[in-house]
């Protein structure tokens, strides 16, 4: 693969990526407004002690759902970070990683994403499989479940 062609790959990996990530914003965002709604409309038809109540709930599932915006926001403070027309010579957040066993895209925790009919694992730096990739270089072999697996290739 070129190193244009491993570009191309990487801003794939990337838009997948970002999909992921938009819809997880777009669902916080969603969950916020609809607890925001249900609140406001709890104050119109109720009272008493089960207004406060039925109030409370609706904030709790309002800062759960901004917890989990902001969760979103900083995945894509990730994806904002890396470059896709960099090559590695190791493994860091960006790379494309060629295994014997699996193809892997460091990058933020977005579980398995097919680019181009291949299946990739995106996985976080921070992850298992993430730190026991972190500076190794083709050859390099390591072991993730009990699996021994070797890097065929960096892009």
């Amino acid at each position: 693969m070129t190193e244009h062609d491993a570009a191309i790959l990487k801003h794939k990996l990337l838009d997948a990526c970002r999909e992921f990530v938009e819809r997880r914003m777009l669902t916080a965002t969603t969950a916020m407004n609809d607890a925001q709604r249900s609140a406001n409309e709890e104050g119109k038809s109720s009272a008493g002690d089960k207004y406060e109540t039925g109030r409370a709930m609706m904030q709790i599932e309002r800062d759960k759902a901004a917890s989990q915006l902001e969760e979103a926001l900083k995945l894509k403070r990730i994806l904002d970070q890396i470059r896709p027309e960099v090559q590695h010579e190791r493994i860091l957040t960006g790379s494309v990683v060629i295994t014997l066993l699996y193809n892997i895209f460091i990058a933020i925790g977005a579980g398995k994403i097919k680019v181009e009919g291949e299946d990739f694992l995106v996985v976080g730096s921070q992850s298992p499989l993430g730190k026991a990739l972190m500076g190794k270089k083709p050859g390099d072999e390591f072991l993730f479940n009990n699996q021994s697996n070797a890097i065929v290739k960096i892009y």
